[in-house]
């Protein structure tokens, strides 16, 4: 017995088949954690205790009315602060190798390198870094700034300044590469016009490049802002959140890893999902009314 199958038939089998396996990996290890953590929210659990008792809202009321959870929010500015300089590099950067520029090659790999490597490990070289005596006091001294020599990673006035330095340095490899992508997609030809007309590299740039990647530069930002709200890997590794360098995350790891409360740190991870959602869609919702206003 033949049996005949369509091309729409095939199509939709092929397309099913090629389906199954991504979507069952993003259900099991993305949606299926994510309603369970929503279900321990509202529970106190210690995380072993098979054992779970059904809380309700108190977990949240917790976390409401007590505003040293929410403290930790400020040292997220430093990195806030940080995100833009990092984009401002990245952009720097990509605007100036997408000229001509001698070994630009070599540039373009050193400044996207640091993105490659594992977070643990910058974490362990900047820490080496940091230390006293170490790679960065040596420096100073041999430039005579002896003055200015601090405990980078011991004083709370500059130690979130020293991470979200590091954090910097890491990330800012990803938005060069982004923001390259999106200058060298410009037709040569609208440059070529340019010159004709009598435009520099700073005319370029300002009339050119940047309003052609404005929408890649809100990606960024928006990716950025989060990046900053929910900084973890850097001060966890390089100093557990001491001497002032606590953030949320770690906040919320110590309370269901060292304190044993699933349950409230459940509660405080789904408050970060909804902070970081309703951040993102304001700034969309700003970006999308601004360039309707800037169409008009």
């Amino acid at each position: 017995m033949n049996l005949k199958i369509s091309y729409k038939t095939q199509r939709i089998l092929l397309i099913l088949g090629f389906l199954v396996i991504p979507i069952t990996l993003l259900i099991v290890f993305s949606y299926v954690p994510l309603a369970n953590m929503i279900y321990y929210s509202f529970t106190k659990w210690n995380g072993m205790s098979p054992r779970k008792e059904f809380v309700g809202l108190d977990n949240y009321i917790r976390i409401f009315t007590r505003p040293e959870y929410f403290k930790v929010f400020k040292t997220s500015l430093y990195y806030l602060v940080g995100s833009f300089a990092q984009m401002g590099l990245a952009l720097y950067f990509a605007t100036l190798l997408s000229f001509k520029v001698k070994a630009s090659n070599f540039f373009k790999g050193a400044i996207f390198f640091p993105y490659l490597m594992n977070g643990v490990a910058i974490s362990f070289i900047f820490w080496f870094f940091y230390l006293p005596n170490g790679t960065l006091d040596t420096v100073l001294g041999f430039l005579g700034m002896s003055d200015y020599i601090r405990k980078w990673l011991g004083d709370p006035s500059v130690i979130n300044i020293s991470l979200a330095s590091t954090s910097v340095w890491r990330y800012m490899g990803f938005n060069f590469i982004v923001f390259l992508g999106a200058i060298q997609s410009i037709p040569k030809d609208v440059y070529e016009a340019a010159e004709i007309d009598g435009a520099n590299k700073w005319h370029q740039f300002r009339f050119i490049i940047f309003p052609s990647i404005i929408s890649i530069i809100e990606l960024n930002l928006i990716l950025s802002i989060k990046g900053a709200i929910s900084v973890f890997e850097i001060p966890y590794i390089m100093t557990a959140g001491g001497n002032g360098s606590m953030t949320f995350v770690i906040q919320t790891v110590n309370l269901a890893f060292q304190k044993n409360k699933v349950g409230l740190a459940s509660a405080m991870s789904v408050v970060l999902m909804v902070i970081i959602i309703l951040s993102t869609l304001v700034q969309r919702f700003y970006f999308r009314r601004n360039k309707v206003k800037g169409e008009l």
